[in-house]
């Protein structure tokens, strides 16, 4: 009998005993970062239930995501609101507010759905940490999660008769990659504050929902899967809302920086969140991309920590940044920029495409230099790349230039192919549009 440390040979004529420890030495040690990024980008595309082709993610059904490089935070206590909205560059009180009440009983709210209360769904919040001098730290999906009181008991007859002390408490989809620094960043600015804070991503799980035939439905009307629930025409809002979401008050919320992204959500980890399909379930690569298409960056490896200017990164467009709420920490770099009224570079998304105008998928690096091929030039950089398409910071005025030829530096045969996302306002193109035509003058 073999001894399972050791392996026959059968190189050659004359067998020889190769033992473990010595296969291990002649084999290449294996990691993530030592595949070149085409070949890995292969490697999880064939374990991917979906293939990440754009055109597929487009035409596809609902398809779900659980985020992995996310993490759920839990902020509690009496100073919560007043903390987070002191340090954030959005305005979250909205999420702190209680259901609307009327003055007669036949016009409650409750954070669940039932045949006799309207449902009350505070949304999501999207906000980001800066530093004091106003640059991007973190950012967060703030979500209000329903009061035990308003959750139905185990019978669904009724409310939980469990106390509560109506403190409120939220919960936070940050990045998981920085988890630990941005509890330790956030406690230093706790001071004396009555909130605390801890990780929670053991009991939670971050989702998205995207994909043509979700992110492309009118906002205002509802998902089919929803809208298919009732007798004939009509249409039951009770079971329509049961559908978005759990008996327990958790559900799918549109996604705060823009509709066309999907829905978004946070879910107990011990669940799978409602309509999601199990062949519908997909790589969170899948949901990368569809981001990437979009041009919206999420996280601090993809946003540079310490370095990049939020408005650069459109997250006034992305409904990030509340210019009333009042005073939050670095805030006065953000003001001023905004009301100057230009910004020079955006973070805009591209294709790469070769010397016939076909996508190839290349391993390109962030910080990667994107250059002009006639002059030169400097005109961004690179972010993230995944497949053929990418995000890179770039000066608007030159990249969007019908006559602009946009290349990797050293790489001739690589083109930077830019788009405009169809999200983007029209005065982000025309001020620099006017301002060409006011220099040539």
């Amino acid at each position: 009998m073999i001894s399972p440390h050791h392996f026959p040979s059968r190189c050659g004529p004359n067998k020889r005993t190769i033992t473990h420890s010595q296969l291990k030495q002649t084999m290449p040690r294996y990691s993530p970062r030592s595949l070149p990024l085409r070949s890995l980008f292969s490697r999880l595309l064939q374990h991917s239930p979906l293939s990440t082709s754009a055109s597929r993610l487009t035409d596809a059904g609902p398809l779900a995501s659980r985020l992995s490089s996310r993490a759920v935070l839990r902020f509690s206590g009496p100073d919560t609101a007043k903390y987070l909205q002191n340090l954030l560059t959005n305005d979250i009180l909205p999420l702190t507010q209680s259901p609307p009440q009327a003055s007669d009983d036949t016009d409650r709210a409750s954070y669940i759905s039932t045949p006799n209360v309207a449902l009350y769904r505070p949304p999501p919040v999207y906000a980001a940490l800066l530093t004091p001098q106003g640059r991007f730290l973190y950012d967060l999906f703030l979500y209000r999660p329903p009061p035990v009181e308003e959750m139905l008991d185990r019978s669904g007859s009724g409310p939980m008769k469990e106390e509560s002390d109506r403190e409120v408490t939220l919960l936070a989809d940050v990045d998981n990659e920085f988890v630990d620094e941005i509890l330790s960043t956030l406690k230093r600015y706790r001071l004396r504050s009555k909130v605390e804070i801890e990780n929670a991503s053991d009991d939670f799980s971050c989702w998205q929902r995207f994909g043509g035939g979700v992110s492309n439905a009118n906002p205002s009307s509802e998902e089919p899967e929803a809208s298919s629930i009732g007798w004939g025409t009509g249409v039951d809002r009770a079971a329509e809302s049961s559908a978005q979401g759990t008996e327990h008050g958790w559900q799918w919320f549109t996604d705060p920086r823009l509709d066309s992204l999907g829905f978004r959500g946070i879910f107990p980890s011990n669940t799978t969140p409602p309509l999601v399909e199990a062949d519908k379930e997909t790589d969170e690569l899948n949901y990368v991309l569809w981001r990437l298409m979009k041009g919206i960056a999420e996280g601090s490896s993809e946003i540079p920590k310490g370095e990049a200017i939020p408005l650069e990164y459109n997250f006034a467009g992305l409904n990030a940044i509340s210019f009333d709420k009042g005073c939050y920490v670095g805030q006065e770099l953000i003001a001023r920029t905004h009301h100057r009224g230009v910004i020079r570079k955006r973070l805009t998304p591209f294709r790469l495409v070769d010397a016939n105008g076909e996508e190839v998928e290349e391993a390109t690096s962030p910080g990667s230099e994107i250059v002009d091929d006639e002059s030169g030039k400097k005109i961004g950089t690179v972010n993230k790349v995944l497949g053929s398409k990418g995000i890179g910071l770039l000066k608007i005025e030159e990249a969007f230039k019908p006559a602009t030829r946009l290349i990797l530096k050293n790489r001739e045969d690589l083109k930077i192919e830019v788009i405009r996302p169809d999200w983007w306002p029209a005065e982000w193109i025309q001020v620099h549009d006017q301002q060409h035509v006011a220099a040539s003058t």
